[in-house]
């Protein structure tokens, strides 16, 4: 019989040990039988028969015992009855098991739930074919915004040729904003959010269409067939999943377009490309419609086999100054750098830090928690000390003891896996569905097999860590010792005490990094809530406007001369609603999407480098004011500004301070581009970008002189936004009946967006540095706690023979002080040296801040005190005759 057989033999015969000891009872009944008649028929007795029988067969239980070991596996049948053991001490127990593993379902859920965030924006492939030779062309400017991450169609179109890197070079339209574009023909228009492709763009991610097919190059092209493919989320929310809608045309800006497919529900375009917005269909990028745009196309491509990255950026580096604007854009200088990025790493790169941090934090309350078990697994050792010396000196190995305990600590720990699954599952459910958490992926968040093998070994880590300590404390005890040392009245051995006291001084430590991390980044927070963004965003809200009502002239864009009276008629008319204070109209908002050109002083020569790509907005009089971004010089815009008027521009205090240093820049003229501008105002700095970054330059332009790429209203008001919406809509309505059905958003939207990232690091780290707090009180409780129960005779002797109420008191919390003072000190020595480790994700707030220190010592010293003072009181409050009568 080869090895494996035996093996399976062996396997089966563990699940049927029940029939296979019936019959090897049958067998050895049999055997004594058949000696006994044997023995009888040699003329013995009945009784003596039986006796010798007995004598020649040996000892049957050693019999069945020696059967079992031989047919089993003894290993196996161990760990059952271990399990089988453990589970009914731990019934018997319920208390200790319920607290054991709600501890453990806290800890393990927080982990489970990092780990989720981490393994899909950090450690899981991106959703594409061949997701490693993926690569995004851009600036390394950061102040430059979106235009300096992108390229005209002109570069694109150069690049994509004449590059000998990559197998594919696609792109998107880079300023497409929400609810660019608006469905109509069923029911109300509706408003939806659509971004122009270039011809390729699914084929390099590898995206094949749920139902229908991709962009074919007709379409791609001027002039050609109108054609949309859908998101999965839209069509299903819109078109309730219906499949017959691919191939029939739709309304989309009022212009007939055929549904060429449905995208399938694992793309999700925000979710990695523009964490926070959602994006719900998809058009043909025509590179002819959009080649003297400037720069407009956000570049990617896939590289070929065997090309590294630093290759393709090689020749990116000698290619890309080569690449010009289209000669028809006057001064256009052109000389573009190219920077590769591999697009996991530009995706999720800039949050490694944050999220390593993340982890650590979460790993700290898995420590916590597994020194809050062993704690209280020691506690409940000691009251089994007896039953385990005995079995000690019954003949069991300390080995034997030790994984006896190991079992209880896996039993205990499975619960808690179990539990924290449970609670890991709700929480991600819920992240996943928060599309205003900038985070890229987040979308994506599920419980895989990665994440329940990340399960599997936190569960048996912690077991190990929780249930080695009180097992080889066990395995040690002696029966003498245990008989001595345990019982009530009794008092604890001075070695188990300083174990536990040593684990409380650790569970100490490990809450002092954690609420010293979670503090200083709750400063950073708070610092950059502090943060003077430039504009007031409180009582503000906007609300997209569309103005398709406006007649088009020839060309097909709207006349200055009626979109000055359209965009007039309706501020003028929103500020007539009750509870509205004014009213003004951007194309543009802070902290949304973004898009920059250039400004130079007329006349000025500059150097290479010494001019920064300009924030542009085109705006309407009255939306400065109405958006709060104050007016240090100057005049704002009025609507005298017509088209055939002096051109005028206004200027923030950084456009200002670099191209008329030391003067005043009222009447100057600018250049923009090809066309001369006079400088009419100077407006404070915004932070268009976040509120960690510095401004940049930043101009406005007016309405009646520019033509904007959209609008968006913007509303001062004290009322509630939802009490000010129907107000809006009807008078939108009244002037544009196909006004898409839009809620006001308040303005503190973007500004939460934009900081949602940092927000939801710091609330979890504030979330475990609370979870830490609360299992290291627990544990300093729990430890004076059961000392005072331990010392219940000792501290009514101490009474019967004139200790005070306040002296036992006070001896009880000055214990509990001296364990939380040796843990703080521990504690802050090791904040202050793993605190530089965060030191780039702080923001206003340095590593070593006293504020937050102090504040940590404060909170862990009033928390200890109160974790002793309930002990103490229950101590002073013994009786000491009855302490006495139990001596």
């Amino acid at each position: 019989m080869g090895s494996f057989s035996r093996l399976f033999q062996r396997m089966g015969a563990v699940f049927q040990r029940r029939s296979l000891d019936q019959s090897l009872e049958a067998e050895i009944a049999s055997h004594l039988e058949f000696a006994i008649e044997e023995n009888l028929a040699k003329g013995m007795s009945p009784g003596e028969a039986r006796r010798q029988a007995m004598l020649r067969f040996g000892g049957v239980e050693r019999a069945k015992e020696e059967q079992r070991v031989e047919r089993g596996l003894p290993q196996i049948e161990i760990l059952a009855q271990d399990l089988r053991y453990s589970l009914r001490t731990l019934v018997r127990d319920r208390g200790f098991t319920v607290i054991a593993v709600l501890i453990l379902g806290l800890g393990i859920a927080a982990n489970i739930v990092v780990f989720s965030v981490v393994n899909t924006i950090l450690l899981r492939p991106l959703p594409f074919t061949a997701p490693e030779q993926l690569v995004r062309v851009g600036s390394v400017d950061p102040k430059g915004g979106m235009s300096s991450a992108t390229y005209s169609a002109d570069a694109f179109d150069q690049f994509q040729h004449q590059n000998r890197s990559f197998q594919e070079v696609t792109g998107y339209f880079g300023f497409s904003g929400s609810d660019n574009f608006k469905l109509t023909g069923y029911g109300e228009p509706v408003p939806l959010s659509g971004l122009p492709v270039v011809e390729n763009f699914f084929h390099m991610f590898g995206v094949q269409p749920l139902y229908g097919r991709l962009f074919t190059a007709e379409e791609c092209r001027k002039n050609g067939p109108a054609a949309v493919l859908l998101s999965y989320s839209f069509w299903k929310r819109q078109f309730s999943s219906n499949r017959s809608i691919v191939g029939s045309a739709i309304s989309l800006n009022g212009v007939p377009v055929t549904v060429v497919g449905v995208l399938p529900e694992t793309f999700d375009f925000g979710s990695v490309f523009a964490p926070g917005t959602k994006i719900d269909a998809f058009v043909p990028s025509v590179l002819d419609d959009i080649r003297d745009d400037g720069n407009t196309i956000a570049i990617f491509g896939r590289l070929k086999p065997g090309v590294t990255l630093a290759e393709a950026q090689s020749e990116a580096d000698v290619l890309f100054p080569k690449l010009y604007f289209r000669l028809t854009v006057a001064n256009s200088s052109g000389g573009y750098t190219g920077t590769l990025t591999g697009l996991k790493e530009f995706v999720s790169g800039k949050l490694r830090r944050s999220l390593v941090v993340l982890w650590s934090a979460v790993g700290l309350i898995l420590l916590i928690v597994c020194v809050n078990l062993s704690n209280l697994l020691l506690a409940r050792a000691a009251t089994r000390s007896k039953e385990f010396a005995l079995r000690k000196a019954l003949g069991a190995g300390a080995g034997r003891l030790v994984r006896q305990t190991l079992t209880e600590s896996l039993v205990l720990s499975s619960g808690g896996a179990l539990l924290g699954l449970v609670l890991a599952w709700a929480m991600i459910t819920w992240l996943a569905h928060q599309g205003s958490i900038a985070l890229p992926l987040l979308s994506s968040l599920r419980i895989d097999g990665s994440v329940l093998g990340w399960t599997l070994g936190i569960t048996l880590l912690s077991a190990v860590l929780f249930g080695l300590l009180p097992g080889l404390r066990i395995s040690g005890t002696s029966l003498m010792e245990a008989l001595n040392s345990t019982g009530r009245g009794g008092s604890e051995a001075r070695g188990q005490d300083r174990l536990r006291s040593m684990l409380v001084v650790s569970e100490i430590s490990l809450a002092c990094v954690l609420l010293v991390g979670a503090g200083l980044l709750l400063r950073s927070f708070l610092h950059i809530l502090d943060v003077d963004m430039g504009f007031r965003a409180d009582s503000a809200a906007t609300i997209k406007l569309d103005f398709d009502a406006i007649r088009l002239d020839s060309a097909g864009n709207t006349s200055p001369a009626d979109r000055t009276a359209f965009f007039r008629d309706v501020i003028g008319r929103v500020q007539q609603i009750p509870g509205v204070e004014m009213a003004g109209v951007s194309d543009n908002l802070p902290l949304d999407r973004n898009r920059s050109w250039g400004i130079r002083a007329k006349g000025h020569e500059y150097r290479k480098g010494e001019l920064q790509a300009t924030f542009v907005y085109i705006v309407t009089p009255g939306y400065l004011r109405t958006a709060g971004i104050r007016l240090v010089e100057g005049r704002d815009f009025t609507w005298s500004d017509t088209a055939t008027s002096e051109k005028g521009v206004i200027i923030n205090e950084t456009v200002a301070r670099k191209l008329w240093p030391g003067e005043d820049p009222i009447g100057r003229a600018a250049q923009t581009g090809s066309n001369e501008k006079v400088v009419i105002g100077v407006v404070a700095d915004v932070r268009e970008s976040s509120a960690e970054r510095e401004p940049g330059w930043q101009m406005y332009l007016p309405t009646s002189q520019e033509s904007p790429d959209g609008a968006q209203l913007v509303i001062r008001s004290k009322l509630p936004v939802a009490t000010l919406t129907p107000s809006v809509m009807a008078v939108l309505r009244s002037l544009n009946p196909a006004q898409p059905r839009v809620e006001l958003r308040p303005m503190q939207e973007l500004v939460d967006r934009a900081s949602s990232p940092r927000r939801f690091f710091v609330l979890l780290v504030a979330a475990f540095a609370g979870l830490g707090l609360l299992l290291a009180t627990l544990g300093i409780y729990g430890i004076i706690s059961y000392s005072v129960t331990r010392q219940t005779q000792e501290i009514g002797i101490r009474m019967a023979l004139g200790a005070t109420l306040g002296r036992v008191q006070l001896d009880v919390i000055s214990r509990t002080l001296r364990l939380a003072l040796i843990g703080i000190t521990v504690g802050t020595v090791a904040s202050f040296l793993t605190s530089r480790l965060i030191a780039s994700l702080l923001f206003g707030t340095s590593a070593s801040d006293p504020l937050t220190f102090a504040a940590m010592i404060v909170l862990l010293g009033v928390v200890s005190l109160l974790a002793g003072y309930v002990p103490a009181r229950r101590a002073s409050r013994i009786d000491p005759m009855q302490a006495l009568r139990n001596t």
